[in-house]
């Protein structure tokens, strides 16, 4: 593993387009050691002139003054304070925020500005900062996600060998959820043929229930130019049985919509006979404000989604 450390211009990235629940982000670091076979930010590290595959697991870029360039752009008056998505590209708490511990000083800089921000994520060390999210939770929104697309053991190492074990991530759900900050999660992607047994899909919707998500919702995999290079080799020597199926369906980057929406009403159903999931907690009045210093009034924020 190679940490290339970078100083950046500017953290908050603006997500063009409408098709995302949000306009903003923030990614402290290129490139990700969860070396999931499917992720659509493998592309990305092209344009540093390195590779979708083994480089975008191993050559990790860290914006080492990722902290100091937040506070500063959420202090710049044409900063409105919107929403912020983390997460969204590649996860905040893979295995460099372990050494470097960008995400403690990032919520704090949110924290102070009242900033509402949202994490999805599959790094258990989420936990590591329950403390300054909990706070953070008393001044702004706070929302949180976790990508659990199985608990099968043998597919889950195949598809994802980087990631903690998906029932950690299921602990930390209900961790976060018992703390107050609400975390749903993001069945994410599922894989034909793969981990679109029903019996799989059950399971996963069922410990997700039980470890009172706010909401549960699937997401079939898509393979974009880019990561289809990638994703099919690790197909064919995987499953190779699943080669031919793969490319009828994946002839465009979406699998059919009829599948999409099959997906979706067997995910909905489950959620159903189980018992539904637990609403998210009721939002408390909060000060309303850019920063700690600006104290006069109050407001219901305006929840931020993942899905």
């Amino acid at each position: 593993m190679e940490f290339i450390e970078a100083e950046c211009k500017t953290i908050i990235n603006h997500v063009p387009g409408n098709y995302l629940p949000f306009n903003w982000s923030i990614n402290p670091y290129r490139g990700c050691s969860h070396s999931c076979s499917y992720c659509f930010a493998r592309p990305t590290h092209t344009f540093l002139d390195m590779n979708a595959g083994r480089d975008f697991e191993t050559k990790i870029v860290v914006k080492v003054n990722a902290p100091e360039v937040l506070r500063r752009q959420l202090a710049a008056k044409r900063w409105k304070g919107e929403g912020i998505a983390m997460g969204t590209n590649t996860d905040p708490y893979q295995r460099a925020e372990g050494r470097y511990r960008l995400m403690p000083e990032i919520i704090r800089a949110l924290t102070d500005y009242r900033n509402p921000f949202s994490i999805l994520t599959k790094g258990t060390l989420i936990l590591r900062d329950l403390e300054p999210l909990v706070e953070a939770a008393r001044v702004t929104d706070v929302s949180t996600a976790f990508s659990i697309g199985t608990l099968d053991a043998a597919a889950w190492q195949a598809s994802e060998p980087g990631t903690p074990h998906p029932r950690k991530r299921i602990e930390a759900v209900r961790a976060l959820n018992d703390a107050g900050i609400p975390c749903g999660v993001l069945m994410a992607p599922i894989l034909p043929g793969i981990t679109d047994d029903p019996r799989q899909l059950r399971e996963v919707v069922a410990a997700a229930i039980d470890a009172g998500a706010t909401h549960v919702s699937p997401i079939l995999l898509h393979l974009r130019p880019g990561v289809r290079e990638e994703f099919l080799p690790w197909l064919a020597e995987t499953y190779p049985d699943l080669v031919e199926r793969y490319e009828e369906l994946y002839r465009k980057p979406y699998a059919p919509a009829a599948e999409r929406d099959a997906l979706g009403r067997r995910v909905s159903g489950l959620i159903r006979s189980l018992g539904g999931v637990r609403p998210a907690p009721a939002e408390p009045l909060r000060f309303s404000g850019r920063s700690r210093g600006d104290d006069h009034g109050v407001t219901r924020g305006e929840q931020l989604t993942l899905v």
